[in-house]
């Protein structure tokens, strides 16, 4: 009996270790939380500087300590340890910081920091050893996103064990109120071993001298790469106030590839390299920054100052694990010669709107005559925009808008005070009957549109403000708005684009000719959208179903240039389209974005040449993609067209990333159904507009935002948030298409509430039971041996050794398995055993009309 106790006491204690086992990562967490300084209450999320994402992921948040800078251009820094002993990898970085008060941030991994206090002058360095930089931000930034299956090493036997955060606050008058700044990031790490190493390239330039009054100035770097491969994802350009653009290219032989080219006076972001781009052994790095001097009365020169200038070119990267290097720099011009042949466009600036201008300087001499508190105001609304992407799109219930009585809806818009504005065809129908072969409308006896075919509602209450149109259309198409109020249309029947003003009777501008198709500088054949350029005021036509190009045009008219052509039978290839149906213009980044409808994609050039840089398509677009749309802050919104027989996708809107393509969320009305959704249209506050010309409705939807108590399901993980304010990493709400049986087993997942302890109760609960329930197991397990083995007698100590080595792959359960993510996890294949962690299922496997 004695033996029978002893060896049940061993037992208890072994299970009870395994059970510590499941709690052993957030025991990590806990020991870091316990040992970390006091930080000031202003600061957001200090009190949990790190925070369980799941068994293997984490989020660690670095924040300035409530500091308040006492003069300008002052760069203070601060170290946070990592939390863990092993090898880690962050692959995801989220910003918080503000213009107005932060100039830019960079972030450095490395052993030793300069300085073991809360926080200190960055004069006396970053760090002790050599150091790496992993992350830069300036001008309200968006947040960088890293490739899938790349991540930045951390930690282990190479990584560093050390970030440590620099912030340059530029102009300190946003502290007159002695108020204290927590400036930072939020890092997402993981354990999982990453195939592919991300790594930072620095181009700088350290001797150039803007002379006083001097137009152009240019700033040219070139290194010879001498490493294994590498493969470039994103890339950041960063000047001061005199920077008018900066691009980068590599060379290989004497050919120009571009990398990157963007405005430093736009957000200094990291953007995606559009074009796959690697870079070989020998090949050639060069980067060139156009300045100007002018309004200067001294010379310029590169320094550290608000009044000096940078010129720095940032490339993300990334090797083979194998070759991986984690930093490199060039700040010399290996040869001067090679830029007489740079591309023209490096040395052509990149229109910056005034009022963009003024929003994004991180400098605040430059707008003394400006209400400082209204653009620190619209500064963080634009920051809320870029950077908060948590959020849903649904129907507005009760806007009554979806029952006006409408002809076919072929185009939406808002004007500049946020009317929506209706273009339908009144009682007039486009079908199989309104062409011949040739394009050419034949129902010209039934007469203008009669009706009022512009409406401009209320947005709020749908309440009709103004009607206009009236015997001007046969079959009205696409409309636009531009930014003094004017309305751009085209129709399809009349082969013709017209400029109205918003109260004039007569148009103001006709393009093409009446009622005849063609296809040369002076004749459209059925456009079908109009885009106009709020800085350039150039014209740029889709035309459109019987033709396959986009037309430039100055805003009087004349033509400048066309691109496009037909699709070629097999894959369509970029430049070709489909029927061009739809355009978004993105003064942002000089691009105009193209709904390709019958190829089922959109595709994005650049404004001043046409050339085409990316192409978004996803499998739930089906085959067509009817409309586009783009709103300040990053975002694309586009409806698609009704599944052929025997395809899945349905027809819905989409929210998108800009920068990435990724689908961010979905939507569908509650009332009717979409038959045929045929325009889209966005505000900034992120209501969207969707015209149906079959169901001959509009739909207003609107975003719902973060609420203070919530829960939010993400790959079968939940997520209490207590409190915006208290919440370090918030989890993305991503509403992409799944189907009922995938949502079902993903509900039969583990759930792991995210509480200030970081363990559930019913978490705890059940582990404390499980070593209970096994002992009574085994108990009976052994009354039942001695009974029928041993005829009731006993038979001896029960062998643990004996016990746990006759189940298979014993030494793996509860340890190992802790550092891999369970909600994800594969059955071993010679392992027969159920586990909560195993139950989660895999994502289901991965059809024109002419309105």
């Amino acid at each position: 009996m004695a033996g029978l106790v002893n060896n049940l006491l061993i037992l208890f204690l072994v299970f009870q270790n395994i059970c510590l086992g499941f709690r052993s990562p957030l025991s990590v967490f806990k020991r870091y939380k316990d040992t970390t300084r006091s930080l000031s209450s202003e600061c957001l999320g200090s009190d949990r500087p790190v925070i369980s994402l799941g068994l293997s992921d984490f989020a660690l948040d670095i924040r300035m300590p409530g500091v308040t800078p006492k003069q300008s251009d002052t760069y203070l820094c601060m170290s946070v340890p990592l939390p863990v002993d092993d090898e880690a990898y962050v692959v995801d970085f989220k910003p918080h910081a503000s213009m107005d008060t932060v100039h830019h941030m960079l972030l450095f991994g490395c052993n030793e920091p300069s300085s073991t206090e809360n926080y200190w002058d960055c004069d006396e360095g970053t760090c002790k050893d050599k150091s790496n930089i992993l992350y830069a931000w300036a001008r309200n930034a968006p947040p960088t996103r890293l490739p899938k299956g790349v991540g930045f090493r951390v930690g282990g036997e190479t990584g560093g064990r050390f970030f440590v955060l620099q912030v340059h606050y530029g102009d300190i008058s946003a502290f007159r109120d002695k108020h204290k700044d927590c400036s930072g990031v939020t890092l997402h790490l993981t354990h999982q071993k990453q195939p592919l190493i991300a790594g930072m390239y620095l181009m700088m330039s350290v001797n150039t001298v803007i002379p006083p009054g001097e137009k152009v100035v240019d700033a040219d770097i070139a290194c010879h790469y001498k490493r294994f491969p590498m493969h470039l994802f994103a890339y950041r350009v960063h000047t001061h106030r005199l920077g008018k653009v900066v691009s980068g290219y590599r060379v290989r032989n004497g050919q120009w590839t571009l990398i990157g080219r963007q405005s430093p006076q736009l957000p200094q972001a990291f953007y995606p390299v559009e074009h796959p781009v690697d870079v070989n052994y020998d090949d050639v790095l060069a980067a060139r920054c156009v300045f100007s001097g002018e309004g200067r009365t001294t010379e310029t020169r590169i320094g550290g100052t608000a009044n000096d200038e940078m010129c720095n070119f940032y490339i993300m990267y990334y090797m083979e694990a194998k070759h991986a290097v984690s930093y490199m720099t060039c700040t010399q011009n290996a040869n001067p010669e090679m830029f007489r042949n740079i591309p023209q466009e490096a040395n052509i600036p990149i229109p910056v709107k005034s009022d963009m201008l003024k929003v994004t300087h991180g400098h605040h001499e430059e707008i003394k005559g400006t209400d400082k508190s209204s653009l620190l105001q619209q500064a963080k609304k634009e920051e809320e925009e870029v950077l908060d992407q948590d959020f849903h799109i649904e129907e507005a219930v009760e806007w009554p808008g979806v029952d006006l009585k409408l002809g076919q809806v072929s185009g939406l818009a808002l004007d500049p005070e946020n009317n929506l504005v209706i273009f339908h065809r009144g009682d007039h129908v486009w079908d199989e009957n309104s062409f011949d072969s040739k394009f050419v409308y034949q129902q010209r006896g039934l007469g203008p549109i009669e009706q009022n075919t512009i409406l401009v509602l209320n947005p709020s209450n749908a309440k009709l403000l103004h009607s206009m149109g009236r015997s001007l259309f046969y079959l009205p198409h696409g409309l636009s708005i531009d930014k003094n109020g004017n309305y751009w249309v085209t129709d399809v029947a009349l082969h013709q684009v017209f400029k109205l003003g918003a109260h004039d009777k007569e148009p103001l501008l006709i393009l093409g000719v009446a009622l005849q198709p063609g296809s040369d500088r002076n004749h459209f054949c059925q456009p079908t959208d109009v885009a106009v350029d709020p800085i350039t005021g150039s014209i740029y036509i889709s035309d459109g179903y019987c033709n396959s190009r986009v037309i430039q045009f100055t805003p009087k008219g004349l033509y400048v240039m066309q691109w496009g052509e037909e699709t070629s039978l097999g894959r369509a290839r970029p430049g070709q389209f489909h029927i061009p149906h739809s355009l978004a213009l993105i003064p942002d980044f000089s691009q105009l974005c193209v709904a390709d409808r019958e190829n089922g994609r959109i595709q994005c050039f650049k404004l001043e040449t046409g050339e085409f840089i990316r192409e978004i398509k996803h499998k739930s677009f089906g085959r067509e993609l009817f409309a586009v749309s783009y709103v300040p802050g990053g975002f694309l919104f586009a409806v698609n067209g009704m599944p052929y027989p025997g395809e899945a996708e349905p027809v819905q809107g989409f929210v998108m990333n800009f920068s990435t393509g990724e689908i961010i969320d979905t939507f569908i009305p509650l009332r009717k159904n979409f038959e045929m959704p045929h325009d889209v249209v966005a505000s900034e506050d992120k209501t969207v507009f969707v015209g149906d010309v079959h169901a001959r409705a509009v739909w207003k939807f609107a975003s719902i935002e973060k609420m203070e108590h919530r829960s939010v399901k993400k790959a079968g993980i939940e997520v209490q948030e207590i409190k915006e304010s208290e919440t370090i990493v918030e989890a993305r709400l991503k509403n992409t298409p799944e189907s009922t049986d995938h949502l079902k087993k993903q509900e039969k997942q583990h759930l792991v509430q995210q509480a200030s302890t970081g363990v559930s109760f019913v978490l705890i609960t059940t582990l404390l039971i499980i070593p209970v329930v096994v002992l009574l197991a085994i108990l009976l397990f052994i009354r039942w041996r001695k009974t029928t083995v041993y005829g009731g007698k006993g038979g001896g100590g029960l062998n643990l050794g004996n016990f746990f080595a006759s189940h298979k792959g014993y030494s793996r359960k509860g340890f190992d398995r802790l550092s891999t993510e369970g909600s994800d996890q594969e059955k071993d294949e010679d392992d027969g055993t159920d586990s909560e962690e195993e139950c989660s299922a895999p994502p289901p496997p991965s059809a024109p009309s002419s309105s």
